[in-house]
C-alpha cells in the first residue's frame, strides 16, 4: 500500500463531543465520520434510497472546514454472500465528492443476510471464515470500491464472539493475503484484538509479529468494559494501558500509517468526561510525534459543498 497522507491524531465523531470540536485548539488532527448516521437507508428499490439529514450534513461540513475528514462506513457489508451494496457504495462516492476524504475505510465483516426470502439486518457485524471462498469474494468487491471511489480504501478487523471453526488461515495470514491480493490496506484495530485476545484466551503480539504492517494505513484505539463474563468492544472508556501497550510496539513499525483514532460513543462521553478523553488525545499527540515527526502532514483541502 502507498503511503497515505500522515493527518496524525483523530477523533471520531459523535454528537456528545461538539464541545470539543467547538474549542479554539483541541489536541486532534482530523475528524473521522461515520456517513451512514447522516443518511436514512430507505431500503433497495425505493427512490430515492438514501434521505440525507441536511442538518447533520450541515455539522460535517462545518467540521470539513477546520479539518480533513476521513469517513468509517458501518453499512457495506461487503462480506454477505447474497448481493453487493452497490448503491451504497455510490451513495458514498456522492460523499467522497462533497468532501474530499483522503481514503475510507468499513469491516471486514457483514451484517446484511438473506432469510426466508427478504433481508435481515443482525445489526452487528458477524465474522467470516478465514479461507479461499471468502478472499474470493472480498477480492473482486475491494476492487470496485476502489474504482468507484478512486482513494485508498481500508477494511478494519473484525471483533468477534464467537469464531467460525476450521478456519484454513490464521488471522494474520488472511489479513495479509487479502491486502496483498485485492490492494486495499488494513484499519488496525487494536481494540478489536485486544478484546479477542481477552475473550479467546491468545497474545495480541502473536498477531502483530505476523501481520506485514506495511499495509496499516489507519490504526483505531478505544476502550471496553466486562459483563457477565465477556470483555466488550464497548467504546465505552478512555484508552486501557493494555492496548497503549500494543500501539506503542505498533505503531513506529507502521510506516504507510496516515492517523491514529480514538472511538468513544456518544452515550459514554458524559461519564468518561470531555477532560479524561482530552488528555488521551494528548498522550496520543505524544505518541505520534515520536513515531512519525512532530508536525502532521495535513491532506490537501477540497471545496466542501453544503
Amino acid at each position: 500500500m502507498q503511503p497515505l497522507p500522515k493527518l496524525g491524531v483523530g477523533l471520531a465523531f459523535q454528537a456528545p463531543l461538539n464541545p470539543m470540536f467547538e474549542a479554539a485548539a483541541p489536541p486532534l488532527d482530523y475528524v473521522e465520520v461515520v456517513p451512514d448516521i447522516f443518511w436514512t437507508d430507505r431500503g433497495p428499490g425505493m427512490a430515492p434510497r438514501y434521505l440525507e439529514d441536511a442538518r447533520g450534513i450541515a455539522t460535517v461540513a462545518g467540521i470539513a472546514r477546520r479539518w480533513p475528514l476521513v469517513a468509517h462506513s458501518i453499512g457495506l457489508s461487503i462480506g454477505s454472500a447474497d448481493r453487493f451494496e452497490v448503491e451504497h457504495l455510490r451513495q458514498l462516492r456522492q460523499w467522497w465528492q462533497r468532501f474530499g476524504f483522503p481514503w475510507h475505510s468499513d469491516h471486514i465483516a457483514f451484517h446484511l443476510a438473506e432469510h426466508q426470502g427478504t433481508r435481515a439486518n443482525a445489526g452487528i457485524t458477524l465474522p467470516l471464515a478465514r479461507d479461499r471462498e471468502s478472499l474470493d469474494l472480498l477480492v473482486p468487491r475491494i476492487r470496485e470500491v476502489l474504482h468507484e471511489v478512486p482513494v485508498p480504501f481500508l477494511l478494519e478487523n473484525n471483533v468477534y464472539y464467537f469464531d467460525v471453526p476450521d478456519a484454513d488461515m490464521d488471522e494474520a495470514t488472511f489479513l495479509n493475503t487479502l491486502c496483498q491480493e485485492s490492494g486495499c490496506g488494513l484499519l488496525l484495530d487494536l481494540h478489536n484484538l485486544h478484546t479477542n485476545a481477552r475473550n479467546h484466551g491468545f497474545d495480541p503480539f502473536d498477531i502483530l509479529r505476523h501481520l506485514d504492517l506495511r499495509h496499516v494505513g489507519e490504526i483505531h484505539v478505544a476502550g471496553g468494559m466486562e459483563l457477565e463474563g465477556f470483555y466488550l468492544d464497548a467504546h465505552s472508556d478512555v484508552i486501557p494501558e493494555a492496548v497503549w501497550h500494543l500501539l506503542e510496539w505498533t505503531l513506529p513499525r507502521c510506516r504507510n500509517v496516515g492517523g491514529v483514532t480514538f472511538e468513544i460513543f456518544g452515550s459514554w462521553v458524559d461519564g468518561v468526561g470531555l477532560g479524561a478523553i482530552g488528555q488521551d488525545l494528548e498522550r496520543l499527540q505524544a505518541l505520534w510525534a515520536r513515531c512519525h515527526g512532530d508536525l502532521p502532514v495535513q491532506a490537501p483541502q477540497r471545496q466542501v459543498g453544503t
